[in-house]
């Protein structure tokens, strides 16, 4: 699925509404008081870019080459030593990992102080077969309560859980990932209730947990 992901690359580094968001602001927020971050599954750069710019020096990882990432591995195996980062970030990616509970013991094990998920919050089996027709590589996205004990049982404490609308235009979403179109007649028929002017809109739960002492 790595090349697949190299091939999407520009795509989703270009993408609107993957390179900007009151959601993405959240985490610079989130951010502040640290000085080192590790961007887990990338993708496009963002996250790694907007703390770079608030000052932070930061190494990003994806397991994709073409997403140009500092170090290629899979967030599942991040290698890195136990308390190297102050801060570890994944946005909008858990939906496409294997093991979620492994990435998130990793993401757990290798910061020092806080850890902050974003990713697509759980609606239905409906929407979830919608996701898996238009783009293969998506596993699972997840309720509130599920990431909840994720966390938790990766010895992190829940400090603040906020949630974002965000709004794709549905064409340019079914594009990004080449659709085919009987694919794509399910996907916008699964999708119908979520669906409004054109847009498959959607909510992100951002979710920011610290080391337990």
């Amino acid at each position: 699925m790595t090349d697949l992901w190299s091939e999407r690359a520009e795509a989703y580094r270009y993408a609107p509404e993957q390179r900007e968001g009151a959601d993405l602001d959240l985490i610079v927020r989130w951010a502040e008081g640290s000085k080192t971050a590790l961007d887990v599954a990338t993708g496009g750069g963002h996250v790694t870019r907007r703390l770079r710019e608030a000052g932070l020096e930061v190494v990003s990882s994806d397991p994709a080459p073409g997403m140009r990432p500092d170090v290629i591995c899979r967030a599942e195996d991040l290698p890195f030593a136990a308390d190297s980062f102050d801060l570890v970030v994944t946005r909008i990616a858990p939906h496409h990992f294997d093991d979620v509970p492994a990435a998130i013991a990793e993401m757990a094990r290798i910061s020092r102080n806080l850890v902050v998920v974003e990713d697509t919050l759980y609606v239905s089996a409906a929407v979830e077969e919608a996701e898996i027709l238009r783009d293969p590589t998506h596993v699972r996205s997840y309720t509130e309560a599920e990431w909840r004990t994720f966390l938790e049982e990766a010895g992190l404490v829940v400090e603040e859980v906020e949630s974002f609308e965000k709004r794709h235009p549905l064409e340019d979403w079914l594009a990004r990932t080449d659709t085919a179109e009987d694919d794509a007649v399910r996907v916008r028929e699964l999708l119908a209730g979520q669906i409004e002017d054109g847009e498959f809109v959607d909510t992100k739960l951002v979710i920011r947990a610290r080391k337990a002492a």
